[in-house]
């Protein structure tokens, strides 16, 4: 008998480098229950090359990231998502598309390391954050009982997740 795989969508504004991570992490540590995806509401068209370098370092496969617009996951086509986390300030006050199957979902903000522009290594360093933060949120959420948690106590901790840990 095989346990249920949860998607789950991180969406950005550019989906260059956060959502990007969020998804290599979130497969990665995901142990085969979780299926990351990402998307932007208006992607650059290109995966950040900070974000790549980062996460060719670690081990990550980079071959299949791409920057994509939010739309491929809203049609009757795409995979139905279990959650769906905005991981920029923008991405979570825009209207977003109307998801099939009402997926579960939260804010877990954090700051823009593309926004970074001042030395190569504060670049490096914003980047790396940006992959320590999302690691611990993507830890936390993977090892919540989900199935025996209901809506709302859920719900309460995935909004938890991406307030409190964002100070870690």
């Amino acid at each position: 008998m095989s346990e249920k795989v949860f998607n789950v969508l991180f969406l950005c504004t550019g989906n260059s480098a956060r959502s990007i991570i969020g998804e290599a992490v979130l497969n990665r540590v995901g142990g085969g229950q979780f299926k990351g995806f990402s998307a932007g509401s208006f992607p650059k068209g290109e995966v950040h090359p900070m974000a790549l370098h980062l996460l060719e370092k670690q081990n990550y496969d980079i071959s299949q990231f791409r920057s994509k617009d939010w739309d491929e996951f809203s049609g009757p086509e795409a995979p139905q998502m279990d959650f769906v986390f905005t991981v920029c300030d923008n991405a979570a006050n825009e209207a977003c598309p109307v998801w099939p199957g009402q997926p579960m979902s939260a804010h877990w903000g954090l700051p823009d390391p593309a926004a970074v522009t001042s030395s190569e290594v504060d670049q490096h360093i914003a980047f790396a954050d940006t992959l320590r933060m999302l690691t611990q949120r993507i830890e936390i959420f993977v090892n919540l009982p989900i199935a025996t948690l209901d809506k709302l106590v859920l719900q309460k901790q995935l909004n938890e997740i991406g307030s409190e840990s964002s100070h870690i």
